[in-house]
């Protein structure tokens, strides 16, 4: 069985050093990931920080510890590199002027595939503004990269009888969705529109609208200086609606012609009601339980599992580019006044800052 050698850049948070603030299912970081699968070798890391590189090295065991990632990339020909450094190149909650249009991640994706390495790994979200998510997109097809992203509820064991349920029909036909929890647009509901997507398979995303809070905030210059908190309502071209709901903690629920099904506490638990025999309502049914498991140590061997069968890797470009596009549609509706967007109607240089 082979293994691949692994790079890290960004050796902070979740390159290194997450484990360590009680996330669960362990291990999260990319590193403790590597290490704890037998498909991976961890190799090299870099970072700009010089105490970064020296704690990566005292924690992991690494030596090879880069300044500038061209230069890894050139000596430890990784076979896999995760991009784990903040999207706006910098911890500011704010961006400093309207000026202010660094993506760190699209850059480096760019870069990366450019270099030929053949399986990425990309922290959310992968891109600031559709301008720079159609450079992602366009460099990994033209160069036949394996990618995913670190939207991780995706490749969360925990979610998949969830998505079984939909799937195979066992709720009936879904008609709706419900994402509960107040977040911000491109630290949260990257993730949970990208989950709402994968629960219900992927379908395409056909328009959307949305609104920040507080809702009278005006984006001027097509600049958007912070993460700014928001919900949305999504359209699907099988017909299914999804909203998001600013209150309780990180639930999915589809409701559908013969029941319902509810991730509950984050994917903690299930709760599953189906259509009654004599049509009266919805009875609760136990469902199986489930031992979590890394999503990160998933996320990762599911490039390799990718690589290998030479199929599409669960979190592909094309899926990523366009939860991606329906995230920013958010900031277009609501510089709209909520109307709906039809995509991919949206200002390809409408920015939104986030780290």
């Amino acid at each position: 069985m082979s293994t691949y050698r692994v790079a890290i850049i960004g050796l902070g948070r979740m390159g290194s050093t997450i484990d360590d603030e009680g996330h669960s299912p362990l291990p999260y970081a990319v590193a403790a990931a590597t290490r704890a699968s037998d498909r991976l070798e961890l190799v090299a890391g870099c970072d700009i920080d010089a105490d970064k590189r020296d704690a990566f090295t005292q924690r992991w065991g690494i030596d090879a510890v880069y300044e500038d990632f061209r230069q890894m990339v050139e000596q430890e020909r990784p076979d896999l590199v995760a991009v784990c450094t903040r999207a706006a190149g910098t911890d500011m909650r704010q961006a400093p002027d309207a000026s202010y249009r660094v993506d760190l991640h699209a850059e480096l994706t760019v870069a990366l595939a450019d270099m030929k390495v053949p399986m990425l790994y990309v922290e959310k979200a992968v891109a600031c503004s559709m301008r720079r998510a159609d450079e992602v997109r366009d460099a990994i097809m033209s160069n036949g990269t394996l990618f995913n992203s670190g939207v991780l509820r995706r490749f969360d064991n925990r979610y998949d009888v969830v998505r079984d349920a939909v799937l195979t029909g066992l709720i009936g036909e879904p008609k709706a969705v419900v994402h509960y929890a107040a977040s911000s647009l491109l630290h949260g509901h990257i993730h949970s529109i990208d989950t709402v997507s994968w629960l219900l398979g992927d379908p395409t995303i056909t328009r959307v609208r949305g609104e920040f809070e507080p809702p009278d905030y005006v984006i001027e210059g097509g600049h958007i200086p912070f993460d700014p908190q928001a919900t949305y309502q999504l359209q699907f071209d099988s017909g299914v609606k999804a909203w998001s709901v600013p209150a309780a903690y990180w639930e999915f629920e589809i409701l559908g012609t013969q029941g319902t099904i509810r991730s509950l506490n984050n994917g903690g638990d299930v709760g599953l009601r189906l259509a009654s025999d004599d049509g009266r309502g919805w009875q609760n049914v136990e469902a199986q339980p489930l031992v979590p498991a890394s999503t990160v140590v998933s996320c990762l061997e599911d490039l390799v599992i990718a690589h290998e069968s030479k199929r599409p890797s669960r979190g592909h470009i094309e899926v990523t580019h366009h939860i991606t596009e329906a995230c920013l549609a958010v900031a277009e509706s609501h510089r709209s006044g909520g109307n709906w967007v039809e995509l991919p109607g949206i200002d390809r240089d409408l920015y939104v800052f986030h780290i």
